[in-house]
């Protein structure tokens, strides 16, 4: 759907907004390019310098992503990551986010995942088991954002993809250790099967053993 002009009287503050609602409301989805900047002035009726001045506080607030001479691309649907990424938080950190969020969101996955939801960790999960390097993080990743969209409560799930950045870095640095399974079933098999059990308590308990088979490997490590 082609964006509505801005008003002349609203500069670049009013192009965030709109640009924002694109990406929040997932018209122009992650990883993918926005509309060039001649398409997108012509939709929002301003000048290059309004628009670029716009595009600027986005890709700030770590929603965008410039690349010269590639165009720009959306790095996340809202400004938390942003904000995570400031924030200079350590490992421990991002594993004490996990543990705050990851048992209860199984937990919910038990009670309200859709077959729609099971049938989307299941094949992420055959993905990542026949993957390596980069392609298996990105499964790995892919299949707790699986887990979180399953439990089915939207503000869960943006506080929870806000942290996938970190969270990835977090298993790359993990699988560079000695001890590190990548086949461990806790939190990922074994959470898939809670949840077709219906099981929360089970499920809950399987992403809390991968959390702490992952803290002692860092521990173990340090």
């Amino acid at each position: 759907m082609p964006l509505q002009p801005v008003p002349r009287a609203s500069l670049s503050d009013h192009v965030v907004e709109k640009l924002r609602d694109e990406i929040a409301e997932g018209n122009w989805p992650v990883g993918e390019r926005i509309p060039p900047e001649t398409e997108l002035m012509a939709q929002l009726g301003v000048a290059r310098g309004t628009l670029r001045e716009a595009l600027r506080a986005l890709q700030y607030s770590g929603m965008l992503e410039i690349r010269r001479g590639d165009g720009t691309f959306v790095r996340a649907r809202s400004e938390v990551p942003g904000a995570l990424a400031r924030s200079g938080a350590a490992l421990e950190h991002v594993l004490e986010a996990r543990a705050a969020l990851e048992p209860p969101l199984a937990r919910l996955a038990a009670a309200r995942a859709t077959e729609a939801d099971i049938t989307r960790i299941e094949e992420l999960l055959a993905l990542r088991s026949g993957a390596e390097g980069d392609e298996w993080l990105d499964a790995d990743v892919a299949v707790h954002e699986a887990i979180a969209a399953a439990a089915g409560n939207p503000i869960l799930f943006e506080v929870y993809s806000a942290l996938l950045p970190q969270l990835r870095e977090y298993v790359r640095l993990g699988a560079e250790r000695d001890g590190f399974r990548r086949d461990d079933p806790r939190g990922h098999e074994d959470l898939l099967d809670a949840i077709r059990r219906r099981d929360g308590a089970a499920a809950a308990e399987s992403a809390r053993a991968n959390l702490e088979a992952m803290s002692a490997l860092y521990n173990d490590g340090d």
